[in-house]
């Protein structure tokens, strides 16, 4: 789905495993995956929930993302989720935010005005933690998962979310010029792993331009896609 997938063993389906490898990526400071601005598509395509703009945001797997600070500043409250402290002070210290850090469960909560960061495992959250979830922004999280562990990923979220909850879903998908997969359709590896419990729409494509062929591998074309979630039966 994404060139910035980990080169993980599928046979691995234990996320403690990829939470290891991902705290070492943060402590070694490789983190060329961090965006250095707002996701455009979320500025151009973003639409406030219904009850307004003082809804609350959940950000699973944010890391420093300041897509957090863009939402906050729309007048959201933001809840993102990070295992790596590095990332989560790394993020309140670029911004120039002070927090206050408490306990929360397994969790450590790292706040200043509407963000609050969780610090700790994903997979260990509970919904009781979260409290009610008007919209989750979702940038490409799959992405920092193996494949093993991805169905994993999207049933946890399914089970901390209610049916009123709407899943904005952004994705970098390469697809090789000679499949048959066309641009308006939605990734069948996103089919896969979200269709048991989610009712999924594309709702916007743009191309970010086409990489020629390298020695047996094919040429290949990379697409931005906007889409939109709801829990089944919603």
């Amino acid at each position: 789905m994404s060139t910035t997938e980990k080169d993980c063993p599928p046979v691995n389906t234990d996320p403690s495993q990829d939470n290891l490898l991902w705290l070492e990526l943060w402590r070694g400071h490789q983190t060329d995956f961090h965006q250095s601005e707002v996701n455009p598509l979320l500025s151009r395509f973003w639409r406030p929930p219904e009850n307004g703009r003082d809804s609350h945001v959940l950000v699973p797997l944010c890391g420093k993302s300041l897509d957090m600070l863009w939402l906050a500043a729309q007048g959201h409250r933001v809840t993102g989720v990070e295992i790596s402290p590095v990332a989560v002070k790394a993020f309140f210290k670029e911004n120039n935010l002070k927090a206050k850090k408490s306990r929360q469960g397994n969790f450590t909560c790292w706040r200043c005005g509407p963000i609050s960061i969780l610090c700790g495992d994903f997979f260990g959250l509970k919904k009781h933690q979260l409290g009610k979830i008007d919209r989750v922004f979702d940038r490409a999280a799959l992405t920092a998962l193996p494949q093993s562990i991805r169905d994993q990923y999207v049933g946890h979220l399914a089970r901390l979310i209610d049916h009123s909850t709407h899943v904005f879903l952004l994705t970098t998908e390469d697809i090789g010029n000679s499949d048959p997969q066309r641009s308006d359709c939605v990734d069948p590896e996103l089919l896969g792993l979200y269709t048991p419990q989610f009712d999924i729409s594309l709702t916007h494509t743009e191309s970010a331009g086409t990489t020629a062929a390298v020695g047996t591998e094919q040429a290949f074309h990379t697409e931005h896609k906007v889409y939109q979630l709801e829990l089944s039966g919603s």
